[in-house]
């Protein structure tokens, strides 16, 4: 059985800023633009973007959608809704969900790299040990369910959330 961890790359960065098939946005329900990540990819993907936006209607917690990547590298954008943190016990489906629709539309449109955030780990205050278990173990089933996928990049705000991954992803 083929390794999959090593198509996973953990790292601090700036998610506008890589040359991937996609990037996910940790999006609010009006995938309207918003704080943290979701603004920094607005600003840096311009007005297109929220033009392109406006037309999807929205999009339901723990569901994806995708958009051209306009001025970014990155030639698409994948908006996904985490939830916003509240011990409730639809939090990690809901979270899985972002992750596994995420995925499922990064196969439907072929793309190969893929790069997502902490989903739900900023304002909305999701407890980062329990996103990450979470975010790794729906990418490890992702990538053996769609072995086109070659790169999952999570492009982390802080060492302190590169140092979960990463510790994360070594515990077998």
């Amino acid at each position: 059985m083929e390794n999959v961890t090593q198509k996973i790359v953990i790292r601090q960065a700036d998610i506008t800023t890589l040359d991937v098939d996609a990037i996910v946005n940790a999006a609010n329900n009006s995938l309207l633009g918003g704080g943290g990540v979701d603004g920094a990819i607005h600003r840096a993907a311009g007005p297109e973007l929220l033009a392109e936006c406006k037309t999807l209607g929205g999009c339901p917690t723990g569901e994806a959608r995708i958009t051209r990547g306009h001025s970014l590298t990155a030639r698409h954008v994948i908006h996904t809704v985490g939830p916003i943190y509240s011990n409730a016990a639809s939090d990690p489906t809901l979270l899985a969900g972002c992750y596994r629709n995420s995925f499922a539309l990064a196969a439907e449109h072929g793309l190969a790299s893929i790069a997502f955030p902490a989903i739900s780990c900023g304002v909305y205050r999701y407890p980062i040990e329990e996103a990450c278990a979470i975010a790794l173990k729906e990418t490890i089933e992702a990538l053996h369910r769609h072995p086109a996928l070659q790169q999952v990049i999570f492009a982390l705000f802080s060492k302190e959330h590169v140092d979960v991954y990463t510790r994360q992803l070594q515990v077998p």
